[in-house]
């Protein structure tokens, strides 16, 4: 089975930073089923053209691979490994990992870019025909052919084939040309090669998180992903409204939404359920807003902007005539376009904020130049490892006049009910630090790039314990 993926975009051979694939190497790689390859017939700056071929085994699909392995499927007779299915979407998301997940380290700038953009599909199962194909991707914005593949021109008396050719042109982000294919592919297929438990919903949720809630289609979407369990497909149906309706699905239970509609972004959910007793969060940006504020800064960066919140704040400032909010998080940056209301701004307001695509310990020249930056709750997610990569991005290549971060009093975290002992606040947290470490590293990141700071706590003080969060201010000494 083959999928190409070409751009007309100058240079087009920029497809290969997006793709993590560089265009003079081919790449293979052997999975549980077969074999993918990926290759370019084509690279130039005029146009680029990626091909995925899948080659599946069908021996290793009844008897597996490898001793005491199991195989995928238990019938010898299928079209498993002629058409495309949800093996190719396991080999899209196995060789595309980066470049599905929106990220591209070397050229941050180019994830969030609208490209010209043409896919192939051959041969594709599509049971429901070419109306079915049109309602599920003609409302993304495609413009979508769809020839049907003759199963024997001799033996009319067949019938028409279930499989077609489909081809796809728009413009939009790479990423969402992946995640769209990833989960569609199986929707038209209406099989799935692998159990469908639970985990099936949270993968439905990510990938399509951002598109499928509004999507006409999304009932039926749902139901296919899931086609073997109904109590699934109601469980993402339910999910996929709260969304629509501008709830986070991961408070829908415990939180209603904000004044602006929206809860939290999946990043934050679990550590805001858990600091919300004592209004942490409000507190934190309550307290960062007004740093910025009192810093006289009007060009500012809220780095690691999650769901906007802090945006918000600052975008009802006249003070503030430049704002930027940067995120590694697709996801999370959807939402803050939903919490700002982006598409029906005022234009001498929506002249002012801009949402940004990016990892922060990767130097960006797009950040470079603005008077104050923020970082609120952002550190701890940063392997130690990572950390002094996002330091020199900050403080040395972007280098404000004003940071003001902010990160969890790990001291504080024995107060929290149901926090178990040693536990940290939230699973994606790499560490968390005491007020002597949080300290250190402030001192340390001041003598090696000529930053002074002051250090204070938020929230309810506990005289033994400190504040539950902690708050650095650094500003910028003589050059």
């Amino acid at each position: 089975m083959f999928l190409s993926i070409s751009t007309t975009h100058q240079p087009a051979t920029d497809l290969g930073y997006l793709l993590h694939k560089n265009p003079n190497r081919p790449f293979a790689l052997e999975l549980a089923f077969g074999s993918a390859h990926l290759v370019y017939p084509e690279a130039s700056d005029e146009r680029c053209t990626l091909a995925l071929i899948l080659d599946v085994d069908p021996v290793a699909l009844i008897r597996g691979r490898g001793e005491g392995q199991g195989g995928l499927l238990d019938q010898y007779v299928n079209d498993r490994p002629y058409a495309a299915s949800s093996f190719l979407s396991v080999a899209i998301a196995k060789t595309l990992r980066t470049a599905l997940g929106g990220r591209c380290a070397e050229r941050p700038d180019l994830v969030g870019t609208a490209l010209p953009l043409e896919a192939v599909v051959s041969p594709l199962p599509a049971r429901g025909g070419a109306e079915l194909v049109r309602a599920l991707f003609e409302p993304l914005g495609y413009t979508v052919g769809v020839e049907t593949i003759q199963l024997d021109d001799r033996s009319p008396d067949w019938g028409a084939s279930p499989y077609v050719t489909l081809r796809l042109a728009t413009t939009c982000r790479l990423a969402d040309l992946l995640t769209h294919l990833y989960v569609l592919i199986p929707v038209l297929d209406n099989k799935k090669h692998y159990f469908i438990g639970a985990a099936e919903v949270e993968k439905l949720l990510d990938k399509g998180g951002a598109w499928l809630p509004a999507h006409p289609a999304r009932d039926l979407i749902a139901t296919r992903y899931l086609r073997r369990s109904r109590a699934l497909a109601s469980e993402a149906i339910a999910r996929l409204a709260e969304i629509s309706d501008g709830v986070s699905e991961d408070e829908a239970e415990t939180a209603a939404p904000d004044d602006d509609g929206v809860v939290a972004s999946p990043r934050e959910a679990a550590e805001r359920r858990l600091e919300h007793p004592l209004r942490l969060h409000e507190v934190r940006l309550d307290a960062v807003a007004a740093e910025l504020k009192n810093s006289g800064a009007t060009r500012v960066l809220d780095l690691g902007c999650g769901s906007g919140k802090l945006l918000k704040r600052l975008l009802v400032e006249r003070q503030f005539t430049e704002i930027v909010g940067i995120d590694v998080g697709l996801r999370d940056l959807g939402i803050a376009a939903r919490r700002l209301r982006l598409e029906t701004l005022p234009e001498h307001q929506r002249a002012r904020i801009k949402l940004l695509q990016g990892a922060l310990t990767y130097r960006d020249d797009r950040l470079i130049g603005y008077d104050a930056a923020a970082l609120v709750e952002v550190i701890e997610h940063v392997d130690p490892d990572r950390l002094p990569a996002l330091e020199r991005v900050v403080f040395e290549c972007c280098r404000p006049g004003c940071v003001v971060i902010t990160t969890p009093n790990r001291e504080y975290n024995v107060t929290f009910e149901g926090l178990p002992a040693g536990k940290l606040r939230h699973p994606d947290h790499r560490f968390e630090w005491t007020r002597k470490e949080f300290s250190a590293w402030v001192e340390s990141v001041c003598a090696r790039f000529g930053y002074q700071a002051r250090i204070e706590p938020l929230g309810d003080i506990d005289p033994d314990l400190g504040g539950p969060s902690q708050m650095a201010v650094f500003t910028r000494g003589a050059a």
